[in-house]
């Protein structure tokens, strides 16, 4: 099943504005629709298009990239014979997937661009693993975009509903609520989102009303991939990839969520863990958020890696990940999740979804601990800020309620402490639109997450 992805926009800009300059790289975990993209944007723009998978390309391809390229004429037609096919040059691309796999052919792109007879689209899975780039020279004609499961306006989209996310868009802007029989309809698509995840083999499942426990059953293939994957690099390098991406459910269920060594090793340090955490965020299966000592507009300046929270890429997974020990049927989970019945869960799903969902829309992640203050006979308290993000040259403080409660005590001390006083800030919660102009801040329903 194909659906309408945003990042068909970035194809079309590299398109117009890079192609014959550099090849498009996109990068993103496993099963989040790369190949499909790539392949439906070369049907629709191109006359034509060769697909190369090195997941399944034989020798005879796959020493054109090493043995041909200082004859780009003997290149192309040997490439042509092998795959049957013949293509018009300018008005071709040629797709190069899974790209990873085989190191000589990303390298090769710095001649076949050169060349200038075709246009190139690359994808990737846990493209930055650097074994592998250590193998090969990194080409500089190289448009690289990162590409990450459908977002919840891609959601409704699958659905057939191109209304919905433009009137959250204008209800944004104009900071008026929707009124509680559109906000309770909205939010419960939101919730199957949230149960569902934007992974598109889980969605089409769902488009095709598959129950949740078929659904289920697609997620768990993928983390079974995930896990495959990682624990090969494990291999590999000798770290504990694996054992790490296995406690994230556990890790979210903490106070404040903040990862734990412990819960992998009991004699684990971050210094030993380094180069895992690092591979976990890079191969974007986890998104990781970094404390900050000081919140200061360039916020990377200031983060602590060693001080850190690690959410789930993909928060349907992270659904299926936390039910892998429950008692109770995938069905009844995903029921009382969809009708707000899940209970003490639904803080951590709530808030690795706002992670994803910033992520999405191009944030880093960032929280903030500080000490405050409140009177000047009291002592010091510990508070904390969710996320952190920059928008409009401005640090904005964002709280994720999984409730309908308005308290705000961090923000607020947040921005005494620091003297924002006149900041925009938002609590994020479930309930609808609020603007309190007195307190000076705006609650939003989690689905807004997508205009900030």
């Amino acid at each position: 099943m194909e659906f309408k992805r945003k990042f068909y926009e970035e194809l079309l800009e590299w398109k117009k504005t890079y192609a014959g300059k550099n090849a498009m790289l996109i990068e993103g975990a496993r099963r989040i629709g790369k190949s499909t993209i790539a392949e439906a944007f070369a049907k629709n723009e191109y006359k034509d298009y060769i697909l190369l998978d090195f997941a399944k390309e034989n020798s005879d391809v796959k020493n054109l990239f090493v043995e041909n390229l200082s004859d780009m004429d003997v290149f192309f037609n040997n490439l042509f014979v092998l795959k049957q096919k013949e293509l018009v040059p300018r008005q071709s691309v040629i797709i190069l997937d899974e790209i990873q796999l085989f190191p000589q052919a990303r390298q090769a792109i710095k001649y076949l661009v050169q060349d200038g007879r075709f246009d190139y689209i690359e994808t990737g899975s846990l493209i930055t693993i650097k074994k592998k780039s250590a193998q090969i020279l990194i080409p500089s004609e190289e448009h690289r975009r990162k590409m990450y499961p459908m977002d919840f306006e891609e959601f409704l989209w699958a659905l057939g509903d191109t209304v919905t996310a433009k009137a959250i868009k204008e209800r944004f802007e104009s900071r008026k609520p929707f009124g509680d029989a559109l906000h309770r309809k909205i939010m419960q698509t939101f919730r199957t989102y949230l149960a569902v995840g934007g992974m598109p083999q889980a969605v089409a499942a769902f488009v095709e009303k598959q129950t949740y426990t078929k659904i289920d059953a697609v997620k768990r293939s993928i983390l079974t991939l995930y896990e495959e994957d990682l624990e090969k690099y494990d291999d590999e390098n000798t770290e504990k990839t694996s054992a790490i991406f296995s406690t994230l459910a556990e890790q979210l269920s903490n106070h404040n969520s903040l990862f734990k060594f412990s819960m992998v090793d009991k004699n684990a340090r971050y210094k030993n863990y380094v180069r895992s955490i690092k591979f976990l965020g890079d191969s974007m299966i986890a998104n990781c958020c970094k404390n900050v000592t000081n919140p200061e507009l360039s916020l990377e300046l200031f983060a602590d890696s060693s001080n850190f929270k690690m959410f789930m890429g993909d928060t349907g997974l992270l659904v299926t990940q936390i039910m892998k020990n429950s008692k109770e049927t995938d069905g009844e989970i995903y029921r009382k999740l969809i009708f707000n019945k899940l209970g003490t869960n639904l803080g951590m799903i709530l808030e690795n979804m706002v992670a994803q969902m910033l992520r999405a829309r191009g944030y880093d992640l960032y929280f903030h601990e500080f000490l405050y203050k409140k009177k000047k006979n009291g002592t010091e308290q510990k508070y904390e800020v969710d996320f952190l993000i920059v928008k409009e040259k401005k640090v904005i403080p964002l709280e994720v309620k999984s409730s309908s409660y308005k308290q705000h005590e961090s923000i607020d001390c947040f921005m005494k402490k620091y003297k924002l006083r006149k900041r925009e800030r938002f609590v994020i919660y479930t309930k609808d639109l609020l603007f309190d102009k007195d307190a000076g801040v705006t609650y939003i329903p989690i689905y807004m997450t997508i205009c900030l």
